[in-house]
């Protein structure tokens, strides 16, 4: 069973009562805070392996508790999952582009909550995606970083540098979702005047991977992730 340490940022106590309880039984150890600040005090002083955070906080909101907690050396490295209001599609694109890993739409189902907080403490930190020094081996896809070298099934993928880019930042952390603006700035340095030209990149991308093009999923509204 786990033993990782979770933080509960939210502020209405029967849905932490609700949460604590179910992933108790799952064997996870459960910290609690109502409010911005405090999660923020002991994500740094107990180094959670993850925190559930809600993005309607009083005083300190989420998007900017998740700023935070990216900026800080400290505790980049906790994963974070949103709770989000359904239909706030707004709000999720904005957590993912602070630094958030997934989210879930309130009212959740608990199984669909402990599957998503499972799989991003699967993941762990998001790695290193710069173009060296790694080697990616999914399936019968392998990046070769070191190379800018991509092979399907033993056949070189002619990709351009972005393209190249794209894969393999998308293919280091399989699961996580990918803002348009991320996955830019990722690339390029800086954010581009129009972050639909991204979907251009994707749709090459997914042409050269012929029949393996579904190892990049639209996360409709959002962005794209890779298979995991």
């Amino acid at each position: 069973m786990p033993n990782e340490t979770i933080l509960l940022i939210e502020d209405e106590r029967d849905i932490i009562e609700v949460i604590q309880y179910n992933f108790e039984k799952e064997g996870y150890r459960v910290l609690s805070a109502t409010n911005g600040e405090k999660g923020l005090d002991i994500a740094r002083s107990k180094r959670p392996a993850a925190v559930v955070l809600d993005l309607m906080l009083p005083g300190l909101d989420g998007l900017e508790v998740a700023k935070r907690l990216r900026n800080d050396p400290a505790t980049r490295e906790i994963a974070i999952l949103m709770l989000t209001a359904k239909g706030e599609e707004s709000d999720v694109i904005l957590g993912l582009g602070v630094g958030a890993d997934d989210y879930v739409t309130k009212p959740f189902k608990m199984k669909e909550l402990l599957a998503r907080i499972k799989a991003v403490l699967r993941r762990g930190p998001l790695q290193d995606d710069s173009p060296t020094g790694q080697r990616l081996e999914i399936g019968d896809l392998v990046i070769d970083k070191a190379k800018y070298v991509v092979t399907l099934k033993g056949k070189d993928v002619p990709l351009t540098l972005t393209e190249f880019k794209l894969l393999s930042i998308l293919a280091s952390a399989p699961g996580r979702v990918f803002t348009r603006e991320l996955l830019l700035e990722k690339i390029q340095g800086e954010a581009f005047i129009d972050e639909r030209n991204i979907d251009v990149h994707v749709r090459s991308v997914r042409k050269k991977l012929g029949d393996e093009s579904d190892y990049i999923l639209t996360v409709r509204g959002v962005g794209y992730k890779f298979k995991d």
